[in-house]
């Protein structure tokens, strides 16, 4: 019989990409999706600051007085959000974390510091942007979790004009917390895969089609927020993921 050696050149990196959503009761399923992938590493959507904050259970609930507007006013949406939800802010990265470690896998941060980009789009922002996010957040204060629950049903119907919309309204927010982030979370995905053969990544949904793009060639299966949210479909994600590690034992 012939041996055949495989170089790393040889090995095929595949990444499952989880798109979730920061206020929504999901930790379970994705804690499911991660023992079960039994990856190499967990990439997270957190930089180091939010990380620490997260595992030490200060969740980050209370933004301090240095941390802008803006900041302060998203971290206090979120904790009310997920509150109404059952959820824990973040819980889904939490569970992705802790799940990550029961398994052995490196726990890899890959977003931008929060507070930095935040300050960003403060500073970036026109006048008219302003007062439109100030007239959305008084919206938001109103409607809470159904403004919440009817942007998803939109996205998850057609994100394509969502973004569009989006970009429309708020071009400095979409370019700062979607465009560059999955830029830059993208490079630090593409840098991980030449350490690592099974790798998942947990991102808010709004990001995995931007970075698939940008990791065009690579192999990944997409698990998308709608599939978790939704019991018909994760049964059949949980279905492929079996399928998948009945392949990769044979």
């Amino acid at each position: 019989m012939q041996n055949i050696l495989l170089t790393e050149a040889d090995m095929i990196t595949m990444i499952t990409m989880i798109g979730t959503g920061h206020v929504f009761k999901i930790a379970d399923q994705v804690s499911f999706i991660v023992k079960y992938t039994w990856p190499d590493a967990v990439l997270v959507e957190l930089d180091e600051r939010r990380y620490i904050a997260l595992t030490n259970d200060t969740g980050d609930r209370k933004a301090s007085e240095s941390h802008s507007k803006l900041y302060r006013e998203s971290s206090e949406y979120q904790n009310k959000i997920s509150e109404k939800n059952g959820a824990k802010p973040g819980g889904e990265l939490l569970a992705a974390i802790l799940t990550g470690k029961i398994v052995g896998a490196e726990i890899i941060c890959i977003d931008k510091d929060a507070e930095e980009t935040m300050k960003e789009v403060e500073e970036g922002m026109s006048s008219i942007e302003r007062t439109r996010y100030a007239m959305s957040s008084v919206t938001d204060r109103l409607f809470g979790r159904d403004k919440v629950n009817v942007a998803h049903k939109d996205f998850a119907a057609d994100e394509e004009m969502y973004i569009r919309k989006m970009r429309k309204r708020f071009p400095t927010l979409v370019e700062k917390l979607i465009d560059e982030r999955n830029v830059y979370m993208a490079e630090r995905i593409r840098g991980a895969s030449e350490k690592y053969n099974n790798m998942v990544v947990v991102v808010g949904d709004a990001h995995v089609r931007g970075i698939c793009e940008l990791l065009d060639g690579m192999d990944i299966d997409k698990i998308r927020l709608a599939e978790m949210m939704d019991q018909e479909s994760m049964n059949k994600v949980k279905s492929r993921i079996w399928d998948r590690r009945s392949e990769e034992s044979q």
